[in-house]
């Protein structure tokens, strides 16, 4: 694919006005101070919509880069709708290269899902392709771009649909929180730096000065894991070391600050639209009740942190008291940035930033070998010291001698559907439901962390016949070759659809053999995740698979027509973690 003509655009761009600001790159929602009434009335909304994809240039923490834009702002203007109506969404496209526009989570038509060769063949260059479809549903959703990397490049942008009725969640005040990851770098020579070299980006591996100072792991775990080829720093493919993290187009020293009254309940919609970036979110000071994930009420649950993996939404009320500001941290999960912004009751005030807690390190539990009380050897290395929660010995708990039981990490009799490739460096031989964990480098804070199993639906899944069948799907991957899929296949490599009977239920399980997250995303459909009372499982787009781990959902495939499931980490995804579900028949009257 062409890529974007960046050096021609940044050339032609030093030529505009020295005084240009950096609000003129942002939409009026994204910008410091606003207003803050209920409803933003820059939001675009009603019958019809125009949206127009082109270059630009932004203003990150005072360094001028290349963007692609929406309506000429990155992120891209906030869609407003309401539960009900009818759309009629234009989009025209100014660049060089196709575009489209992916409505992530928003049920729709699937020929207006936006996925290019697979609903529709995309937008050509100067051509506009109409999106319509009905508004089935109310909640907190965004936009972006499936051609290419687009995505990383700024092509991304907020939804937010009203209920038809009253809204079960009361607030005085909202503000849209886009999470999002920015490189100065070109997002296609990331991803060949990652083909190249996958730890190109990490530059918090272990020192010899760690060692002699005794932080992290022991010279013999060391050893360990560099026979087993594998590095425990790996958190994160791409890290702060390219990225500046971005809450609404702003960087931590633009300080994105929104305001409020004392004693308000604020509602904030938090989107991770980032690429690459699970991001830890926090107030310090402020308890958060989270009371939407992916655009679906939950019941109110209390926390003070949570991780947001790429593509999830939540939504959380905070009531700030006192005239004093409070800090948002949206800290990445290796630890190597912050995307940082002010909560005030007046213009000009700062609160106390945080610094970056320590880089997480990862563990036997996150390789799918949690065995607490049993051993092991490795080709190249016998591995040790390592406590049933997979930490490290230098870590909490009780260390476990783990040098007498031979197991090797490709051995594949537990998946035999998967394909045993160059594209599989493991295979989790015991992998465990990891829903109910807190993250990576999340274990050891001592406050409250949200998990998947804290949520409950706030109202009664819309089907709750059982499963009249299973199917297990692994997400395999080779770290040092960055080659990703499912069940050891690259999309290029798969010939067949993964096949549903409309309307049937099934009981989805993701087992996760790499070192890596996965964000698991599937367009046109939402899932009830298994945790919660019967009945009000948490329903969900997308959902975060644990290294290690498994993740366990029922669906109903209710949509006819081919959709898009897929690893939502966009370099993941363009290496190969991409599958096609198909969604038959197509003619039958839906119910």
């Amino acid at each position: 694919m062409k890529r974007v003509g960046r050096r021609a655009f940044l050339g032609n761009a030093a030529l505009l006005s020295a005084g240009a600001g950096l609000a003129n790159f942002l939409p009026a929602w994204a910008q410091s101070l606003p207003s803050g009434p209920q409803r933003s009335p820059e939001a675009l909304s009603g019958p019809d919509i125009a949206l127009t994809v082109g270059e630009t240039h932004v203003s990150i923490d005072g360094r001028m880069g290349h963007a692609v834009a929406t309506n000429g702002t990155v992120p891209a203007p906030l869609i407003r709708l309401r539960e009900g109506q009818n759309v009629r969404i234009a989009v025209t496209n100014h660049l060089a290269e196709d575009t489209s526009v992916h409505w992530h989570g928003v049920l729709v038509p699937h020929q207006f899902d936006g996925v290019p060769g697979l609903s529709f063949p995309g937008i050509r260059p100067g051509e506009t392709f109409v999106y319509n479809f009905p508004v089935r549903q109310s909640g907190t959703y965004w936009y972006h771009s499936h051609s290419g990397l687009q995505e990383q490049e700024g092509h991304y942008g907020p939804i937010i649909i009203d209920p038809a009725g009253a809204d079960p969640i009361g607030y005085d005040r909202e503000y849209v929180v886009v999470l999002s990851d920015f490189s100065f770098m070109h997002a296609h020579e990331i991803f060949e730096r990652l083909k190249q070299n996958s730890g190109h980006f990490n530059m918090q591996r272990q020192t010899v000065a760690d060692l002699a100072a005794g932080r992290g792991q022991s010279f013999s775990e060391r050893m360990q894991w560099a026979g087993m080829r594998m590095d425990p720093t790996d958190i994160s493919d791409v890290t702060g070391s390219t990225y500046t993290f971005l809450i609404n187009g702003h960087g931590p020293r633009d300080n994105w600050t929104a305001l409020f009254e004392p004693g308000e309940r604020v509602r904030l919609r938090f989107i991770n639209a980032s690429a690459m970036t699970i991001f830890n979110v926090r107030i310090p000071g402020l308890p958060l009740q989270v009371v939407q994930a992916d655009g679906q009420n939950v019941k109110p649950v209390e926390t003070d942190e949570f991780q947001i993996s790429v593509a999830e939404t939540y939504d959380v009320i905070v009531r700030p008291s006192g005239d004093r500001a409070y800090t948002l941290v949206a800290e990445a999960v290796d630890r190597s940035g912050m995307g940082r912004a002010t909560l005030a009751p007046r213009a000009g005030m700062v609160a106390e930033v945080p610094p970056l807690r320590a880089r997480p390190l990862a563990s036997m539990r996150d390789m799918g070998m949690d065995m607490s009380s049993m051993s092991m050897s490795w080709p190249g290395g016998d591995a040790s010291s390592h406590n049933g929660h997979g930490a490290s010995s230098t870590g909490s708990g009780a260390s476990t001698d783990m040098g007498g039981m031979d197991m090797s990490m490709r051995n594949g009799a537990n998946a035999p559907q998967v394909v045993m490739g160059p594209g599989v460096q493991m295979i989790a031989p015991m992998a465990v439901d990891r829903m109910g964990d807190r993250g990576q480098g999340l274990d050891d804070v001592d406050h409250r962390v949200l998990v998947y199993t804290d949520l409950e639906a706030l109202e009664e899944n819309p089907d709750t016949r059982a499963p009249t069948r299973s199917l297990e799907l692994h997400l395999t991957g080779n770290m040092e070759r960055f080659m990703w899929g499912f069940d050891g296949q690259r999309y290029t490599e798969v010939t067949a659809p993964i096949p549903f009977r409309r309307d049937e239920r099934v009981r989805v399980t993701l087992v996760n053999d790499s070192m890596m997250t996965h964000p698991i995303h599937i367009h046109g459909h939402f899932f009830e995740l298994m945790v919660g009372p019967p009945g009000k499982h948490p329903r969900k787009h997308t959902v975060n698979v644990l290294p290690g781990g498994k993740v366990m959902f029922d669906l109903t495939a209710n949509a006819p027509g081919d959709w898009a499931f897929h690893c939502h980490l966009l370099y993941h995804m363009h290496a190969g973690m991409f599958r096609v579900v198909s969604v038959r028949p197509l003619d039958e009257p839906h119910t």
